[in-house]
């Protein structure tokens, strides 16, 4: 009897705790915080943009200055991969002048503009590339001499290649620093043929995406 009655008392304790577990109140189910999307790269931009080229030889006369300009451009983002066309034109004043025998030449370039593809990987707000395509440049070539100055100009075509970073620093705003390697084909100002150009460019740029 005893040990019936144990038996009984386990079991009901046993029962008891069970229907506790059931009708305790259970918290009520949260979903996780939504995490912030990266960075996203796709859409149009346009922007300002400004540097420095110099001739890439090491003849002390070498054409050299500045330019300042606009850009234009669409990106496409795949996962981390971004791929995207930008056109750039800038005014320019990359010149050189020189005198002899009472004849001053000056050799000037009046304007830049590019066309080109980048492809890069992007790592949340910053995007590393490669960039290349086509390179025009407005080349003006003039020569005094006796109070008489006669001049030319001519449009250069050829290629570039670069790399760069942006930074996407706000939202819709984004910083850019790049690289271009410029070379320009053969042309013939005054009558004279002229060799190729080849310019090493450093450029800063601010860009607003829509």
């Amino acid at each position: 009897m005893k040990r019936l009655a144990l038996g009984l008392l386990l079991a009901s304790l046993a029962g008891a705790a069970g229907a506790a577990d059931v009708s305790a109140p259970r918290a009520p189910y949260t979903k996780a915080p939504m995490m912030s999307p990266a960075t996203n790269w796709s859409g149009f931009y346009i922007g300002a943009m400004g540097g420095y080229a110099a001739e890439a030889t090491s003849d002390p006369l070498a054409i050299k200055g500045g330019f300042a300009g606009g850009t234009l451009g669409y990106n496409w983002q795949f996962g981390t991969v971004v791929a995207g066309l930008e056109i750039d034109g800038a005014w320019a004043d990359i010149s050189r002048t020189a005198t002899a025998v009472g004849i001053t030449a000056s050799d000037k370039l009046q304007a830049l503009s590019t066309i080109r593809g980048r492809v890069g990987m992007a790592f949340d707000q910053v995007l590393l590339y490669g960039t290349g395509g086509f390179a025009l440049a407005d080349e003006k070539v003039s020569a005094t001499a006796l109070g008489i100055t006669l001049s030319d100009s001519q449009t250069r075509t050829g290629w570039t290649i670069g790399a760069g970073l942006e930074w996407m620093f706000a939202p819709r705003w984004s910083l850019k620093a790049e690289y271009l390697y410029r070379r320009f084909d053969s042309t013939t100002v005054l009558t004279i043929p002229t060799g190729s150009l080849a310019l090493n460019s450093g450029q800063f740029g601010i860009n607003y995406h829509f």
